[in-house]
């Protein structure tokens, strides 16, 4: 069954970074874009990055982009996220997730995205 497991949360403080990972098993890696997403206390579920199947094409919500950085091994079957220049804004529980349709364009909506991971925790300080 697909599977995906995130790891590599944990706390930082303001300026630092953390890299997540997200192993997947259970389908053809290599046939599909993935996605991670972020969850914040009382907010909506919100668009993090994006990276199509091979890596060449990346895709960034505003608020992360030129701090965020995507990418993915596929022979290790393993998406990753390093997050640099943390602010405490970026605290929230990050998911990753697999794109159900993996077309030529970049999407962002979480209906998008038909398996997720359990999630990871991200806290940063001031």
């Amino acid at each position: 069954q697909v599977q995906l497991v995130e790891s590599g949360g944990g706390s930082a403080q303001a300026g630092g970074s953390l890299r997540l990972s997200c192993a997947a098993s259970g389908f053809t890696f290599t046939s599909y874009t993935m996605g991670w997403f972020r969850q914040a206390p009382g907010k909506e579920r919100e668009f993090v990055a994006a990276i199509n199947w091979s890596g060449s094409s990346t895709y960034y919500a505003d608020a992360v982009k030129g701090r965020f950085t995507i990418s993915r091994d596929n022979p290790k079957r393993t998406v990753y996220l390093q997050m640099n220049s943390l602010k405490p804004d970026d605290t929230a529980v990050y998911y990753c997730a697999r794109d159900w349709k993996s077309g030529i364009t970049m999407r962002t909506k979480d209906v998008d995205y038909d398996y997720w991971g359990q999630g990871t925790q991200v806290t940063v300080s001031s």
